[in-house]
């Protein structure tokens, strides 16, 4: 054999020195401990939660993220992301396995069903997607029982409960958080992918917001010819959605809800945010929850759906929400069968309660029916009170609210006559974020404002700003029904500075006089030992109300104003009569009347700038 030349030489440190430097540039392997959490081996191999359970649920293993794992289950993972690793020591088995930091009593609390919401466009597949998972993963002894609607479903997938809301759309969903519930954990986007983002889309897109649940997309109508998955996915994220591909951590799924194609990954999506958020409940305590629905059946009377959030609903419970109460006569479940109980996140059709209870209302079980009459009639007197404190602030308010720590968001809704003046709008406002206080545009969209925005606003504690549009028919009554302020502009340095001004504490409050009724006093007498003079009038127009702002005309000038503090219809005391009734109406302590005087009656109301 020959000798080696300078060349060979030179070739075997060229290859030597290749191979040093891959081994050099080699990822290295991570060691894992015998045993660790789902969790731990996610922040170990820096693989998303989300998909680290969903490829132990493609290896058949249903897992949370702080169930304990041993290696071998860990390496189903890491093998299918290409990631080396290595067993440890036992002795890091302490360090990085299950952890109960979370203070959570594991003797109290069990894992629950999620409860999803499904929004999006009028036309975009929601009620098809849904009757296609009822339809999929329903017992097939049972398809034929699926005959009533209750407003609430559940289904199981891969052994685990999914619970659906079937609400109409996105209204119906703020509608029961603006009466204080919060019943979902998940909310479902559908998007047609052949019609592509729409302004409902938006509208249920900022719902959700609102709300703060996490939210999956589902991309719906894939079998149709002009299907653009990738156009639907720009249009999410130009409106605020950063998706997982592009490092984000909203899911999407590509499905068709007619075919029933993606179904089941938009499952095993949702099941894994679900595990994520690790939602528990205590289902040995007494009952609680949130009406979903209720009707009035000619034969069974008063109906509820109910969806029981914590403890266990059984029959013979005794139930009460904010306006009723009853005691459970029987229970069904959404396939129409009579159940005994309805455990945490279960939702059941309630027969039993006296009246028609309110949707959104919260619904509890106390020991007895004396606890639950004197409850609901102490919170019938106090109705009124919460209403007005639970919901939306006035401008005005702002900065007291600031300067106290109550308020870190100013929640703003903002319509506008045309997409331009939106943009307009939203850029000015953004830009007044103080030190103390974020200014969150909650919605803004062109278009009159609706009932869906007052909706928004109320169970956001938001106020409503137009620019150069009007309101519907109709929502300045619900607008003040919920206590939400609406303010409109025409001019957008108005707009801006009274944000800022409510912001810095230096926005007065301006009111006006509005004239309710008047009545002419036809005759005067006296009652009681002190004399008291009481005016017998005929409304003439509007009506009267006891305890309301009057003011004493006599021809043409005002003498007095006072509060009107006793209404009589003949000997009965009355709270409010109507235009062309006789009564008798008395002055708190003001005695100077006269027949031919006028009373005027009128209350003071915050302008509207």
């Amino acid at each position: 054999m020959s000798p080696e030349g300078p060349e060979t030489v030179a070739t075997e440190e060229r290859s030597k020195s290749a191979r040093t430097q891959a081994r050099k540039s080699a990822p290295k392997a991570i060691v894992l401990p015998p045993t660790l959490t789902v969790k731990r081996l996610a922040e170990l191999t820096q693989i998303s939660p989300i998909d680290t359970i969903k490829q132990l649920m493609r290896n058949g293993i249903m897992v949370s993220l702080n169930q304990v794992i041993d290696y071998e289950v860990a390496t189903l993972v890491t093998s299918a992301f290409s990631v080396r690793t290595r067993p440890g020591d036992t002795s890091q088995a302490g360090a990085t396995g299950a952890s109960n930091d979370d203070g959570v009593d594991p003797s109290k609390l069990v894992g629950r069903p999620p409860v999803v919401t499904i929004l999006g466009h009028v036309d975009h597949g929601k009620t098809t997607l849904l009757d296609t998972i009822r339809r999929s993963r329903v017992a097939a002894g049972e398809i034929g029982s699926i005959t009533q609607h209750i407003g609430a479903y559940q289904v199981t997938y891969n052994d685990k409960k999914i619970t659906f809301l079937d609400t109409p759309g996105h209204e119906a969903f703020t509608a029961i958080r603006a009466r204080g519930a919060s019943v979902t954990d998940i909310a479902i986007l559908v998007v047609a992918a052949d019609d592509g983002v729409m302004p409902q889309t938006v509208e249920a897109l900022d719902h959700a917001k609102a709300a703060n649940v996490p939210i999956l997309v589902a991309i719906n109508k894939m079998d149709r010819p002009d299907a653009d998955p990738d156009r639907v996915k720009r249009q999410l994220g130009d409106n605020g959605l950063i998706l997982e591909e592009w490092g984000g951590d909203v899911i999407t799924a590509a499905i068709s809800a007619e075919l029933g194609d993606g179904i089941d990954d938009l499952l095993e999506n949702l099941l894994a945010v679900a595990e994520i958020a690790d939602l528990k409940a205590d289902p040995d305590r007494p009952a609680s929850g949130v009406v979903i629905e209720a009707k009035l059946d000619r034969n069974r009377g008063p109906l509820a759906t109910v969806l029981v959030q914590s403890g266990t609903l059984k029959v013979g419970d005794h139930v009460l929400t904010r306006t009723s109460w009853g005691r459970v006569k029987a229970l069904a479940n959404d396939m129409g069968k009579r159940v005994k109980e309805a455990p945490p996140t279960t939702p059941v059709e309630m027969m039993g309660f006296g009246s028609l209870p309110e949707a959104g209302d919260m619904f509890e079980v106390v020991p007895d029916e004396k606890t639950a009459r004197d409850s609901v009639k102490a919170r019938m007197q106090e109705k009124e009170a919460d209403r007005s404190s639970s919901r939306a602030m006035t401008l005005e308010e702002i900065h007291t609210r600031i300067d106290s720590g109550e308020v870190k968001e100013l929640n703003l809704v903002i319509k506008a006559d045309v997409q331009g003046s939106v943009e307009a709008a939203t850029l000015a406002l953004q830009r007044l974020d103080d030190e103390r206080v974020k200014v969150r545009i909650l919605h803004a969209a062109s278009g009159t404002i609706t009932e869906s925005d007052v909706l928004l606003a109320s169970a956001s504690q938001a106020i409503i700003i137009g620019f150069g549009t009007t309101t519907q028919p109709g929502v300045e009554r619900l607008a003040e029904r919920e206590r939400v302020e609406i303010r409109n502009y025409g001019i957008i340095y108005h707009l801006v500075e009274d944000i800022e001004k409510a912001l810095q504490g230096i926005l007065e409050t301006i009111y006006e006089e509005v004239v309710h009724g008047h009545a002419a006093i036809r005759t005067v007498f006296s009652i009681g030992r002190r004399g008291q003079k009481i005016a017998g009038c005929m409304i003439t127009d509007g009506r009267v109300s006891r305890g309301s702002m009057v003011r004493v005309l006599r021809r043409g000038q005002a003498i007095h104003d006072g509060t009107i503090s006793s209404l009589r219809h003949f000997k009965e005391e009355v709270t409010e009569m109507a235009s062309g009734f006789e009564c008798g109406i008395g002055l708190g302590g003001y005695n100077n009347l006269e027949e031919g005087d006028v009373l005027e009656i009128y209350r003071r109301e915050r302008a509207r700038r």
